[in-house]
């Protein structure tokens, strides 16, 4: 969702902002690989063959892909209902897909602000889906790299959307794995909450082999072939981003045993390869 990959094809397209958007289309993207995978129609041809070389290998992707965005849903309406959150930072979006974070949201809190966070062209391209809202609640989108945090929070956007007196909940949903190492994850981890007042959470899901280690790494694997550096960790690689935090219950699960929706049915547990959890800053 974040690469920045430079080379190959250039494709201009407008963008929310009146500026030019390069998707380089000859060249994978994380986002549009997503969005293929779960039948999206926001992709090209080289997407389309890193998803066929990558999903021939890791034929339960889309599934975990599925577990993962409801579990954001869950998260965003559990964080509104049961922690009275209403400010929302959302690193990583990827391509809109509703229900939306937003939406999720200020299904709870109507006055819910949120603000997406993405560097991936194809995602700035569709950045008006993201910026829809109740009249209560606003929604911004900012093009920056999650390993760029002091852009983020310095950003025009940030100071206005949020309130930091009161906490704010971060989301780094499926894109820590984008993030091959731990001590570089965990500087930006940090660094994103070092502002935010005490009560605010970080929420993250990230690719883990522990429930399916043959699949996993060799859809990691190529992954990596496919010029997108990724990694997955185990459960407490995974626990230790939450070190100085208080980590919420129910701990580090696979996604969808996350607080699951008892009318929804579950996944096999050797089909869903991403962790996720939440913790509060204490």
């Amino acid at each position: 969702m974040m690469n920045d990959r430079g080379g190959g094809t250039e494709t201009s397209v407008g963008t929310p902002g009146g500026k030019a958007a390069d998707l380089r289309t000859d060249v994978a993207h994380s986002a549009r690989i997503y969005d293929y995978l779960l039948g999206g129609k926001d992709n090209y041809p080289a997407d389309r063959a890193a998803s066929g070389a990558i999903s021939q290998d890791w034929p339960n992707l889309p599934t975990s892909m599925r577990a993962n965005r409801a579990f954001m849903a869950r998260l965003a309406r559990h964080l509104a209902a049961e922690h009275g959150i209403r400010q929302f930072l959302d690193i990583g979006t990827g391509l809109p897909t509703s229900p939306n974070l937003h939406e999720a949201a200020q299904q709870v809190r109507p006055d819910a602000r949120v603000l997406y966070v993405d560097n991936d062209p194809i995602v700035l391209v569709h950045a008006r889906a993201l910026l829809t809202s109740t009249p209560e609640g606003r929604t911004d989108y900012l093009d920056a790299d999650l390993t760029d945090p002091d852009a983020i929070l310095t950003s025009e956007p940030m100071r206005a959307l949020f309130d930091l007196r009161e906490p704010v909940a971060v989301s780094l949903l499926a894109i820590l794995h984008f993030i091959v190492d731990d001590r570089v994850a965990q500087e930006i981890i940090d660094r994103i909450l070092a502002p935010l007042p005490a009560g605010s959470l970080l929420a993250l899901s990230t690719t883990t082999a522990d429930s399916a280690p043959d699949e996993v790494n060799v859809g990691v694997a190529a992954y990596n072939a496919a010029g997108i550096p990724a990694v997955a960790r185990d459960k407490a690689r995974v626990e230790r981003f939450s070190d100085g935090l208080e980590l919420l219950d129910p701990g580090v699960v696979l996604v969808h045993h996350w607080h699951p929706d008892p009318a929804q049915p579950a996944p096999d547990d050797t089909h869903v390869h991403i962790y996720g959890g939440l913790a509060r800053k204490r």
